[in-house]
């Protein structure tokens, strides 16, 4: 083959990886969400530990907000264990929750803590039971990896909310924000159609978007990038938090989003709380949080709000993650609301 020849083959084929790179994303269809029934009185709720060890004391506020709601509670073998940071080994929090999944009297998990160790004992989860009789699994942090993975792999809807160590001893203590971000869980495993109004930033883009909510801890979505648990944003409202990071962390996840593809086909983007680390000194990044992202997605016409409360804080309202949501960002009005 001459030289002429062997260009003229090869200069397509590289024009077709260039397309390739530009969305490393597969284009899947947004199918309809499986949406697990919502509960009623006297069914049961369980809480275990998949991450993070719990003591049994510290789950006591949790299971009497749960029992004055009208459900029962059935408290997992992982709580109060312990193995270092871990509530038990990575066999017992795996089989303690698999047992939840496959109890057909459980309609939902509640989480106990984050922390860290979900992502050890995902492959070993079978979530046959769950396909089949779906419950609610809740929580948020490093329980992100089960909201991505059971969107990818099965379509069903879960909620990114508090856990039981967010539950306030004293109730009648504890400030408004807190009280309501928990009794969101509530309305939102009661099948309330959620509606959540908040204050519009400066930097936020405008505009409507409508599409499935899903998203998480950053961090833990940046860990998962390339799995079986990714998270596939496209035509989705994607939203974020995070905790303890310094600004050029923040900004290397934000590359991570926008070179896997995740920013690229966005319906809409959601910031939530980020507790930042205060930059070294002599290290300062030079960027604020609103900057960063700014810089990721100047080239999209997508609506982008900041400061909306879902994160490592006391306002931190309940998500269904996986159901269909329209996000208005307007100059002096900004909502997000459950469209189902």
């Amino acid at each position: 083959m001459n030289r002429k020849n062997f260009l003229s083959t090869i200069v397509p084929l590289a024009a077709s990886f260039t397309n390739i790179s530009k969305s490393l994303e597969p284009d899947v269809p947004d199918a309809k969400p499986v949406t697990p029934a919502y509960l009623k009185k006297g069914d049961t709720i369980a809480i275990t530990c998949p991450a993070g060890f719990i003591t049994s004391e510290e789950i006591v506020p949790a299971i009497g907000k749960l029992t004055d709601w009208g459900f029962t509670v059935k408290v997992g073998t992982t709580v109060g264990k312990r193995d270092f940071t871990f509530g038990g080994t990575d066999d017992e929090r795996r089989d303690d929750f698999q047992q939840m999944l496959d109890d057909k009297k459980v309609k939902a998990i509640l989480c106990a803590r984050g922390g860290y160790g979900t992502i050890r004992i995902i492959d070993g989860l079978d979530f046959k039971q769950l396909e089949q009789h779906p419950k609610w699994i809740i929580g948020f942090s490093d329980i992100t990896v089960l909201h991505s993975h059971l969107n990818h792999n099965y379509g069903i809807a879960s909620i990114h909310a508090k856990m039981c160590n967010s539950f306030p001893a004293d109730w009648n203590l504890a400030e408004e924000v807190q009280k309501q971000s928990i009794e969101s869980i509530f309305k939102c495993l009661s099948g309330e159609k959620m509606k959540y109004d908040f204050v519009p930033n400066a930097k936020n883009k405008t505009g409507i978007a409508m599409g499935t909510l899903v998203g998480g801890n950053l961090k833990t979505l940046e860990s998962l990038a390339g799995s079986n648990s990714d998270l596939v944003t496209k035509n989705k409202i994607l939203f974020v938090e995070d905790t303890g990071e310094y600004l050029y962390s923040i900004d290397r996840m934000f590359w991570n989003l926008k070179r896997t593809g995740k920013l690229t086909s966005l319906a809409g983007l959601i910031i939530g709380g980020f507790k930042i680390k205060p930059d070294d000194a002599g290290e300062e990044f030079g960027k604020s949080l609103e900057e960063i992202v700014l810089e990721k997605v100047k080239e999209y016409h997508y609506p982008v709000c900041f400061d909306f409360p879902v994160g490592h804080q006391k306002n931190n309202v309940a998500l269904k993650c996986g159901i269909k949501h329209t996000l208005q960002v307007q100059s002096n009005d900004c909502n997000l609301i459950e469209t189902i």
